[in-house]
């Protein structure tokens, strides 16, 4: 209900007097070479077939699961359902783009693209901090974990995490749409992102670059100390644990996230974290691919794979499907 609200808002915005000369951008897409466009169609099809089945069958597995609907799968499911909108909101369009001549997009689909990603790109920075901060009660707080993460407890802090990214969002959407876009239309990238257009404006992007320094690094450093502060109060209290076994479980639950942690945010960073100057378009292309393709399809395989509990539920659901 918020992002449609935000979406009315967006488009108020974007009405007759958006400040611009253009009507239209040219995507320069991964890559201009014609032998190239249809090996790299089947690979990102392929890619976004196993994000929607992997993420929405995470979903479908933890509702069904009765064992599963604790607060750490909660939040796992709306890590998945994050994951699947961001990607949703990139791929299909990177993927009519690798078999039309010409990789037009208008300027309202343009910006829509622009929020809707900032959107679920920043929720999925502070859902992976919320997730760290559960197994930091769980581990150094295990009497007091039901309490602490109660369900009410749950639903605002996931709440929250969408308001922040609704907030960045507008913010940063919001500021852009005030920009004179004149004669260059062509974006160098895939998809519509804040640096490739901000280096077509041919009005001052100084509060803009501003913007985007304090923004993303709030987005992205402030979610990864609370990450990094969260992991060190866990290893200090796992290493107070006497039986090998007991360890071992402890770090277990920890292993998936640390994984998704690591990819995304390092992907994210290189690409955020570096003043526009010295950014190279060409090296953003391959860590975008990274956080905006890559990680949405990684993150439900990371969970699968190296979780026990749900390989456990998975494999029940399988046995009684062959017994109906």
């Amino acid at each position: 209900m918020i992002q449609f609200s935000s979406v009315q808002t967006l488009e108020r915005m974007m009405d007759p007097g958006n400040h611009s000369s253009v009507t239209e951008f040219i995507l320069v897409g991964l890559t201009e070479q014609p032998q190239l466009q249809l090996p790299l169609f089947l690979l990102f099809l392929g890619i976004y077939v196993v994000t929607v089945v992997g993420n929405l069958g995470m979903i479908t597995l933890i509702g069904l699961s009765s064992h599963l609907h604790t607060p750490m799968y909660y939040f796992l499911i709306n890590l998945s359902f994050i994951d699947f909108c961001h990607s949703t909101v990139i791929t299909p369009k990177m993927l009519m783009n690798f078999v039309t001549e010409k990789n037009i997009i208008s300027y309202p689909e343009c910006m829509t693209q622009l929020y809707f990603f900032l959107i679920f790109a920043i929720a999925e920075c502070h859902m992976l901090a919320l997730m760290a901060y559960d197994r930091y009660v769980a581990i150094c707080n295990p009497l007091l974990y039901n309490i602490t993460m109660s369900y009410h407890i749950c639903f605002f802090l996931t709440m929250g995490v969408y308001i922040l990214g609704i907030i960045g969002s507008t913010i940063h959407t919001g500021f852009l749409l005030r920009l004179l876009f004149c004669k260059n239309k062509v974006v160098n990238h895939y998809f519509c992102d804040l640096f490739p257009l901000l280096e077509l404006s041919c009005s001052s992007i100084y509060v803009n670059e501003l913007l985007v320094i304090f923004l993303s690094a709030f987005n992205i450093l402030t979610p990864a100390l609370a990450i990094l502060a969260s992991y060190i109060f866990i290893i200090s209290s796992i290493l107070h644990i006497r039986s090998t076994e007991g360890r071992s479980k402890a770090f277990s639950t920890c292993s998936s996230h640390i994984s998704a942690v690591a990819v995304f945010y390092g992907s994210a960073a290189f690409m955020y974290l570096q003043p526009s100057s010295v950014s190279s378009m060409d090296r953003g292309k391959v860590s975008s691919v990274f956080y905006t393709i890559i990680v949405p399809m990684l993150n439900p395989l990371i969970y699968s794979l190296r979780n026990t509990d749900v390989k456990f539920a998975l494999k029940k659901i399988v046995e009684s499907g062959k017994c109906i």
